[in-house]
């Protein structure tokens, strides 16, 4: 079963490209025609690649793996935050951070950075700092939250990347094709699939066709999330099965003294009674 429907892509605008001047040959493939001077996508494609890259993405997240949601343009930056949150993915919604998969280390400091400042304010330092150094340090993490506070969870590099506008987003999916990361984008008529390895088809500007390829993609993340919490606690229960099953090891019982005493004496008194019974014959 598709994890969305024709008419669904259709309702939210997601079949609506650029001007065809505007337009890049390699999406060739993915236009259906050409209407006004306006492409219009293959919804047809869409719903098939929707429903690869969604189960693609749940794969990664039942093995326990982070995707990495980027998206900086206005009309898609809180709906990508309210879904990469209800599953517990991290993402970046302000201005991408150069080097942050290919100096991922540098980044993680940063983050760290924010750690001891908020370390500092709850263990009483910030009490024997003047007002100004208050000032400063509260602005910094102020910063330093609003850029990286959605990654602070992220503390190796993710297994892949989902991008809103690919063009948008260069920087991002260059990084990521240089470590060998996975993307997975919503590429509109105006930009280039190639360097994308799941690529959705769609109208990349309008909110409600990100929102509804958003919800497909994360319901089966859920799904993933879903699957391996079960999976996971059947092997629990498999591992308690066994061990209830295995047989009792045969522990001899430590000889204390006093059994020992008793052993040397019994011992002792068979001696004797031979002896006594040769000295009878």
């Amino acid at each position: 079963m598709s994890r969305t429907s024709f008419d669904t892509l259709l309702e939210a605008g997601c079949h609506f490209g650029h001007l065809k001047r505007k337009w890049n040959p390699a999406m060739a493939p993915y236009i259906f025609m050409e209407r006004n001077g306006i492409h219009i996508i293959d919804l047809n494609k869409t719903v098939a690649k929707v429903d690869e890259a969604a189960e693609a993405m749940k794969q990664i997240v039942k093995s326990g793996k982070k995707i990495l949601f980027v998206a900086t343009k206005k009309q898609a930056k809180q709906i990508v935050a309210e879904r990469a949150q209800s599953v517990g993915m991290p993402y970046v919604i302000e201005r991408w951070p150069g080097g942050m998969l290919t100096n991922f280390p540098t980044i993680r400091k940063a983050v760290k950075k924010m750690a001891n400042i908020d370390k500092l304010t709850s263990d009483g330092t910030f009490s024997n700092l003047s007002k100004r150094e208050i000032l400063q340090i509260s602005r910094q993490r102020a910063k330093l939250e609003k850029n990286l506070g959605s990654i602070a969870d992220l503390t190796r590099l993710p297994s892949a990347l989902f991008v809103v506008d690919v063009m948008k987003e260069n920087i991002a999916v260059r990084e990521a094709n240089r470590l060998g990361i996975p993307v997975f984008g919503i590429v509109d008529t105006n930009s280039d699939p190639d360097n994308i390895d799941f690529v959705i088809p769609a109208n990349d500007d309008a909110t409600k066709s990100i929102e509804v390829i958003l919800d497909a993609c994360c319901a089966a993340m859920q799904e993933g999330i879903d699957e391996r919490k079960i999976e996971k606690i059947d092997m629990e229960a498999a591992g308690e099965e066994e061990a209830e099953k295995a047989p009792a090891k045969n522990i001899r019982p430590r000889r204390t003294k006093a059994r020992m005493d008793k052993r040397d004496e019994d011992a002792l008194n068979a001696a004797k009674a031979a002896n006594y019974i040769k000295e009878e014959d």
